[in-house]
């Protein structure tokens, strides 16, 4: 998936040690159902599991100018009887280089991706309650707001509540 400035490609082994130090990182993780004491080789892992199971895809986010990966996206649910998938985790991982558009382009090349490269109907993504920057984004972007999903995910042993989204193939097409 090509964009203007960035572009996303399939995750690799090597990108292992990108996702170990920024999910290591609480300013990356504050907003997800990631435990404080992530290592490397949890990631490891983690990363072949999900390379095992059809259901889920994993890419790698980098700059086009450099081609230097700056963030993650994990795409879980990937459901061909009903045409819909699930954006599980995204995240442009240094502080310094959000806030310029990247997000944004970034989600939109993975909506082009699951709406006219899948055929999806539906996508949905959820984000933390408290998340009011994740929450403007998506809601730009089109998501609509289905509920708060009570109690749904779990971060250093404490549960939280997380708000789902959606959007469906003739609202991205509009």
């Amino acid at each position: 998936m090509i964009g203007e400035k960035i572009f996303i490609r399939e995750s690799n082994f090597d990108d292992c040690k990108y996702f170990a130090r920024w999910e290591s990182d609480p300013k990356v993780t504050e907003f997800f159902t990631i435990d404080d004491g992530k290592n490397y080789e949890d990631t490891v892992k983690e990363f072949f599991k999900r390379m095992e199971d059809y259901t889920k895809r994993q890419f790698t986010v980098c700059l086009t100018e450099t081609g230097e990966p700056i963030g993650r996206v994990y795409i879980s649910n990937i459901n061909s009887n009903y045409d819909s998938l699930d954006i599980t985790r995204i995240y442009i991982a240094d502080p310094s280089v959000r806030g310029k558009g990247y997000g944004e382009e970034m989600l939109r090349l993975l909506l082009k991706w699951a709406f006219v490269d899948m055929g999806c109907e539906r996508v949905t993504l959820d984000h933390f309650t408290g998340n009011i920057i994740a929450r403007k984004l998506y809601e730009k972007i089109g998501f609509v707001r289905e509920g708060v999903m009570r109690h749904s995910g779990k971060k250093n042993g404490k549960y939280v509540d997380l708000c789902l989204m959606s959007i469906l193939r003739d609202e991205y097409f509009k």
